[in-house]
């Protein structure tokens, strides 16, 4: 889902513009080279610069502003989506996974998209309009994947066909410093994946105290420094990024960098799974699943830390044995040696399958 444009003008000859509306030229940077998200307009519009996005890509990054689905042969594998079928993408995202999915489903097949992310669902359902999906084939609805069940009744869906959820956060939520997801750029201290609801982290960290920190720490991330770092974070302000990063680093003294920067990534992952209650919304999905899905449907979720991991594998044991699903994964599948070379952050998904009696 590469649709969008951001440079006006480059395409457009000076005879077809309104004399009235004078050309706005792209903004300059200092250097050479583009160094800020917001810079990066070549990426931004890889329809346009198809050369500079497979640099990129060659060089094992994902281009800024963009998402590499994750895993895309295995989860068609698992799936099995046909012509015809009901296809649900529970977390559309940039829309990879549903582009490669739409392909399978056609003539006479419909997938039907949520996102709760009210910044990217317009941009992934424009590039999916682009080529040519209509209302009849595809469908995008802003929702948590919790909300599956009442989604698919305003889309007059009884039962899908297949069902896909990948838990991961996507790489234009990561890139983009005004979301506050990542640690490597200073923007505010975010992470809601709807800036629209709940309170960001900075707010969380500000009325946490240290016990409630703490227990969050060691659930959210497994984080075996959760008491210290609960003393020195709980009812601190921090309004960016970077200063949460400084103070994790100043709690540490005795660490390692490397160390110290898997501490950094944990505190950042507890956060953000506390601040959009991604655990929560997993579980209610998980139990609300079995009544979406028709006879021999097929569901993958793709997660990517152990919290999740092990709530969809307990989840999946207890429905085989309950009999909702008849047949489930033995054992995870991970990305291929190939894909986490080329895509460095596939390396932490673990992929998970269930399928319905018939």
């Amino acid at each position: 889902m590469d649709d969008e444009r951001t440079q006006a003008g480059a395409d457009v000859g000076a005879e077809e513009r309104p004399a009235s509306t004078p050309h706005k030229r792209r903004a300059r940077y200092r250097g050479t080279h583009p160094r800020t998200f917001a810079q990066k307009y070549k990426e931004h519009a890889p329809e346009q610069y198809a050369e500079t996005v497979e640099k990129v890509l060659a060089s094992g990054r994902t281009p800024a502003g963009s998402h590499r689905p994750i895993m895309v042969a295995e989860i068609l594998a698992v799936l099995d989506p046909g012509p015809g079928d009901v296809v649900v993408d529970a977390t559309l995202g940039y829309g990879g996974h549903a582009r490669e999915l739409l392909a399978r489903i056609a003539p006479g097949g419909r997938l039907v998209g949520l996102d709760c992310d009210p910044l990217q669902l317009p941009a992934a359902e424009s590039r999916l309009r682009s080529l040519g999906y209509g209302p009849d084939t595809f469908s995008a609805h802003r929702s948590n994947f919790a909300g599956l069940p009442r989604v698919l009744a305003a889309a007059g869906v009884a039962r899908a066909n297949c069902v896909l959820a990948d838990l991961g956060v996507s790489s234009m939520q990561f890139d983009d410093p005004s979301r506050g997801f990542s640690f490597k750029h200073k923007g505010p201290l975010d992470m809601r994946m709807n800036p629209g609801r709940g309170q960001p982290a900075s707010v969380l960290l500000e009325k946490a105290d240290r016990g409630s920190l703490a227990t969050l720490l060691a659930e959210n991330a497994d984080e075996p420094h959760a008491q210290r770092l609960a003393s020195a974070l709980a009812g601190r302000p921090f309004p960016t990024t970077t200063a949460l990063v400084s103070a994790i680093r100043k709690a540490l003294p005795t660490l390692s960098q490397d160390e110290c920067d898997l501490s950094v990534r944990r505190v950042f992952q507890a956060l953000r799974i506390a601040v959009n209650d991604e655990l929560n919304c997993l579980d209610t999905f998980l139990r609300l699943l079995p009544g979406c899905l028709g006879p021999g449907a097929r569901v993958a979720i793709l997660s990517f830390h152990s919290g999740e991991d092990r709530r969809v594998k307990r989840a999946f044991k207890q429905g085989l044995a309950a009999g909702i699903y008849c047949r489930i994964a033995n054992e995870v599948t991970r990305p291929s040696p190939d894909e986490r070379r080329a895509n460095p952050r596939s390396s932490s998904a673990k992929l998970r399958w269930a399928v319905a009696p018939a």
